[in-house]
């Protein structure tokens, strides 16, 4: 298990649809198992998929325990909504790859996933309120979509360009310092 750099947008590769995989073998366990230290490292993170850590590969995780609580891992692989609410909620989203910006969106109340599971069996799970708003904005990653692509346009390019001028600060910033 490793905790890995999370990828900060803008980057090319959060926006590659990801490959699903063949099954959840014991290589698929360990990238789900780096996602989890990866996320529990990140500290405020309630979820993380693979395209975030640069694998372009059709896995996820959520854990939305709080504090003192047991973490509850949630390891998703090859992920489908085969159902979704009329309901919509919106709810203020934020994200590991969009770091310091929150912004309302707008997604399905409840949905229903099938997915594979850690051990390689099929699942379906019934998800309503912040889980469903979780796995929603999980699998749009695996679609090379990010939570300020539901935003305006306008709005959207803000953000991408503060996101693209920090990491120039931070490249240039780098560069000046010597190394041994």
């Amino acid at each position: 298990m490793a905790q890995l750099e999370i990828i900060v947008a803008p980057d090319p590769r959060l926006k590659v649809k990801s490959k699903s995989v063949k099954k959840v073998d014991d290589d698929v366990r360990a990238l789900m198992d780096d996602l989890l230290d990866t996320m529990y490292a990140a500290s405020n993170g309630v979820g993380l998929a693979a395209p975030q850590i640069g694998v372009a590969k059709r896995v996820l995780v959520i854990d939305m325990a709080r504090g003192e609580e047991a973490p509850q891992p949630l390891c998703i692989a090859n992920p489908e909504i085969i159902w979704t609410s009329d309901e919509t909620i919106v709810n203020e989203e934020g994200c590991l790859s969009v770091p310091e910006y929150y912004a309302e969106v707008k997604r399905s109340a409840a949905v229903k996933v099938r997915y594979l599971d850690y051990e390689n069996e099929i699942r379906e799970m019934e998800a309503d309120d912040f889980l469903a708003i979780c796995i929603q904005h999980e699998i749009d990653h695996l679609d090379g979509i990010l939570f300020v692509d539901h935003l305006s346009a306008l709005k959207r390019n803000i953000v991408l360009r503060k996101m693209a001028k920090v990491k120039k600060q931070l490249t240039e910033s780098e560069a000046k310092v010597p190394t041994l």
